[in-house]
């Protein structure tokens, strides 16, 4: 029998689906999305996008650390991004744990390639990382704008919290930075951020 080392993996990989996210979907009756539908829309949009990076990046490893950062959410749940600190401290350490736990179900060579590009794209020190993080961050601008402030306005986010979430935008893509603000200023015009 022909044995595929890296099927417990694909098997593994398949509950991010099952991840909800707040973000909801206006075009399916105000559905949660799920962490792989994120995934996939984060990463289309940065192969779309990527022609607004500053700095020379390689599209490919940013699709990469994108297809792959929210695997951890299998263990470690979706957090809402503007959860308390303390919150998020905690999440880091369940999430580490995480990734270590799914990429090590990959042989030795692939885990670790993997385990690597997980924690680049957290650190966020590289051209590619900090192009992919922005990507993750500024894609639910687009949706929540498009969706009357969606999960902004049912929490009552501050249009700074938002632009500090999108900080990365400044300096790895400039355009889509002023875009971000342009949008914010738009959304506390009509409601939907508080100012």
């Amino acid at each position: 029998m022909t044995q595929i080392p890296q099927a417990a993996f694909i098997i593994e990989i398949d509950r991010l689906k099952t991840i909800k996210r707040q973000l909801r979907l206006p075009h399916d009756d105000q559905r949660q999305e799920n962490s792989a539908e994120h995934s996939w829309h984060v990463a289309i949009s940065a192969l779309i996008l990527a022609e607004y990076a500053e700095q020379p990046i390689d599209v490919s490893r940013v699709i990469m650390m994108i297809l792959i950062h929210d695997l951890v959410e299998i263990d470690a749940g979706d957090m809402f991004a503007f959860a308390d600190a303390s919150d998020h401290a905690e999440q880091e350490l369940q999430e580490l744990a995480a990734a270590k736990r799914i990429f090590g179900l990959l042989p030795e060579e692939q885990a670790q390639h993997y385990l690597k590009l997980w924690l680049e794209f957290e650190a966020a020190e590289t051209h590619d990382a900090r192009f992919a993080k922005a990507m993750d961050r500024a894609l639910p601008v687009f949706q929540n704008m498009q969706n009357e402030g969606g999960s902004w306005a049912r929490h009552n986010v501050s249009q700074q919290q938002i632009l500090d979430r999108n900080a990365h935008l400044q300096t790895c893509a400039p355009k889509l930075w002023n875009y971000v603000n342009e949008q914010t200023d738009l959304a506390v015009e009509k409601g939907w951020l508080r100012h």
